[in-house]
């Protein structure tokens, strides 16, 4: 008890500037739902962009970076244009980045014979090549290459962030690197996450606030531990059901009760910050969900929808100055060249 107690004093105190939740929604009869939210100080531009299988790509760091052609089509969430930072496949593999503090990379030396790839790029090489949580933590696993950290373009903040990632089966991972390290948790129950402190604590957290009822008390700050112990309570507390008309609210209602309302911010306390958008993935039905905090409607798209043969197109839907989109948006997508994903120069 006493311990538990240390640890989540200690992670009152941890100061970070991205402050995002993430929680899985595992229902009756194949029902995988993932939501997020991204908690940023500033705006911090979002566009919706379609990108079809088959695009050649590589990982932004030099002579040795990685190379791929995408196996799977995928709706990416952007941040600036210059990273994926949420997303889902055409398979329904699901992505999200969030802010790790304590994240600390593996040593690079760009134009050497160690392969690597940009940060910026490490949500979509997944959403590109796998088709399972399993998959992907076998090959991430191998560590045939590593994944390279640097500054926000423009900025003087250094990128560090964990990634989970979710499938249509309710199977959950998350991949930190810790001293240097690439850790992976992966388990079924891993359902909920936010930005710190590392994976293993956040579950030490969890099993503390067990002991206490739901319905009596909850933690209730803006903080990440409190945030992490309402996803957790809620999403298991939510009508259990296959009926997408109840699920979808039901889960946006618990991804919004982890956001931090607009505009709230704090000089001392930097790890508050306000909510600027959510996404719901729907893993079953393939349909992913945009809600802008500065926009009254909710975008969705429909993965029937969308073209996502190699002779499919790319395509963007412009959400960055806060355009006004409703309802099922993919014929609003236009034809657009990629992005320049963001690395070393």
């Amino acid at each position: 008890m006493l311990s538990s107690l240390f640890l989540l004093f200690s992670v009152l105190v941890i100061e970070n500037t991205l402050a995002c939740t993430r929680v899985v929604y595992q229902g009756p009869n194949g029902t995988i739902v993932t939501a997020r939210s991204m908690d940023w100080k500033d705006d911090i531009p979002a566009n919706l962009w379609i990108f079809p299988r088959g695009m050649e790509r590589n990982g932004e760091v030099g002579a040795s970076s990685v190379k791929w052609k995408s196996r799977y089509g995928s709706v990416v969430t952007s941040s600036w244009d210059i990273a994926s930072t949420d997303g889902m496949n055409e398979v329904g593999l699901v992505g999200n980045l969030l802010w790790l503090v304590e994240s600390e990379y593996p040593d690079f030396q760009k134009d050497t014979d160690q392969p690597g790839l940009s940060i910026s790029l490490w949500l979509q090489y997944v959403l590109d090549n796998f088709s399972t949580v399993q998959e992907a933590v076998e090959a991430l696993g191998k560590e045939e290459f590593v994944v390279v950290s640097s500054f926000i373009p423009g900025t003087d903040k250094f990128t560090t962030v964990h990634l989970s990632i979710s499938d249509k089966t309710g199977n959950n991972a998350i991949f930190e690197y810790i001293g240097g390290k690439l850790v992976i948790h992966q388990d079924m129950s891993y359902v909920a996450m936010t930005n710190s402190p590392v994976f293993e604590e956040q579950l030490a957290i969890n099993s503390y606030w067990k002991g206490i009822p739901g319905t009596i008390m909850l933690p209730g700050t803006n903080r990440a531990a409190d945030r992490f112990v309402r996803a957790s309570y809620y999403i298991d507390a939510i009508p259990k059901t296959d009926d997408m008309k109840v699920v979808i609210p039901s889960v946006f209602s618990v991804i919004r009760n982890c956001s931090v309302p607009f505009g709230i911010s704090s000089a001392s306390e930097p790890n508050i910050s306000s909510t600027r958008w959510r996404t719901v993935s729907d893993q079953k039905n393939l349909v992913y969900y945009f809600d802008n905090v500065l926009n009254p409607n909710v975008v969705w798209v429909e993965f029937s929808k969308i073209d996502f043969s190699e002779n499919g197109q790319v395509r963007k839907l412009s959400l960055d100055k806060n355009e006004n989109y409703a309802g099922e948006s993919s014929q609003d997508f236009k034809t657009a060249d990629p992005f320049q994903f963001s690395g070393l120069e």
